[in-house]
């Protein structure tokens, strides 16, 4: 069986920093943008780049997203030859039972790799919100005859100590990386998106394994040791629109963009769809005396207080005279009577206590869950 490409996507980080967002449901399996979940980022990507064996490596909290994961017919991803494959931990009689690191997810998943037989091996994050055609990728990795190609952007230079930076020569052949150095010598980051040539990447793999001070990440360690060896590793610039939602204030930054329309996230566009579940649901029901402006609205809400620049998932409830602003509210939550919630991502099946004041103006951004005091 015989696949040119293969996509790993790695979907098993805690997503601390999303707080009770990711207390019981996965990063990648978090609500985005009105009708989305994170991982349909990844999948659609490859299902519009026609990579059609993916494999999604799960772990913390994952009960959730291996079942949305599973049901691959939805990106189209359920070929005869292909599909969308759950890869939890598996090295339990080791005494790991998790992955050590990013590198080890992918070794623990050699034999599922070696099934398909692919010439390349694509490695994808779970948690980023863009559109790429990783066709193209591909395309600039042959052409440079690459070991390895990394999906790069320009970032600002005082964020840069937050990414894998590098530095490439005129040919964009990358001649020195550093794992998020506290003095970056360039603004040239890392997407966490990779193309591998399976042979080399496996070998790599077996060896790393058995080091025992290696910390098993790509990195800190298969990067690394691939540039100090001189295998032709090389840069792939990425124009588009890119967003780690790895935090609560970045969940909501990226939620607004969808309604800025200056902003270079369109959903909209039939020619790279963005699949998702179908959720059947009522028609969204919009009061008299309601007011909705600049806002995605989607089906089964029910609004009769004012709703602007926000984003509302399916059955949200606005009762009269509440206000919500800029906000972003998820499945099933309620705003009551008299309520005003700003700057805010309410969580799925939250209720807001009438008349009560959430988020401000300026600040953090607010995250209210359920179970949490609203009153």
């Amino acid at each position: 069986m015989r696949s040119n490409m293969l996509a790993m996507i790695l979907a098993g980080g805690r997503g601390s920093r999303l707080k009770e967002l990711t207390s019981n449901v996965a990063k990648p399996a978090v609500h985005f943008g009105g009708k989305y979940r994170i991982i349909d980022f990844p999948l659609s990507n490859c299902a519009n780049s026609n990579v059609d064996v993916v494999g999604v490596l799960t772990q913390y909290e994952s009960v959730l997203l291996n079942s949305y994961c599973a049901q691959d017919q939805r990106w189209g991803l359920d070929t005869k030859n292909g599909g969308v494959f759950i890869l939890p931990p598996r090295e339990k009689d080791s005494g790991f039972g998790l992955y050590r690191g990013t590198a080890d997810a992918i070794t623990q998943n050699i034999d599922f790799v070696d099934h398909y037989d692919p010439e390349y091996v694509l490695i994808l994050s779970g948690d980023h919100i863009y559109k790429m055609n990783y066709a193209k990728m591909l395309e600039e990795h042959k052409k440079h005859n690459a070991d390895l190609t990394i999906a790069v952007m320009e970032v600002p230079m005082k964020e840069a100590s937050r990414f894998g930076i590098m530095v490439t020569d005129e040919t964009d052949r990358i001649t020195k990386f550093e794992e998020k150095p506290a003095h970056p010598s360039s603004n040239l980051a890392s997407m966490g998106i990779y193309i591998f040539n399976w042979k080399l990447l496996k070998d790599m793999l077996v060896k790393d394994a058995k080091n025992e001070e290696s910390s098993h990440d790509f990195g800190k360690d298969i990067i690394p040791t691939l540039l100090a060896k001189g295998k032709r590793i090389y840069a792939w610039r990425f124009a588009g629109y890119w967003k780690d939602v790895g935090t609560v204030d970045s969940l909501w930054e990226a939620n607004m963009d969808l309604l800025d329309p200056n902003s270079t996230l369109d959903l909209s566009d039939p020619s790279w769809k963005i699949y998702t579940q179908d959720i059947a649901t009522t028609p969204q029901f919009i009061g008299e005396t309601a007011s909705v402006e600049h806002s995605f609205i989607n089906q089964g809400c029910i609004i009769d207080g004012d709703v602007e620049g926000s984003v509302l998932f399916n059955d949200v409830r606005i009762e009269e005279d509440a206000k919500v602003v800029d906000s972003v509210l998820f499945p099933g939550s309620k705003i009551g009577k008299g309520a005003v919630v700003t700057r805010a991502i309410i969580g799925e099946g939250c209720e807001v206590a009438p008349n009560r004041k959430v988020g401000s103006k300026k600040g953090d951004i607010t995250l209210l869950t359920k179970g949490e005091d609203h009153e």
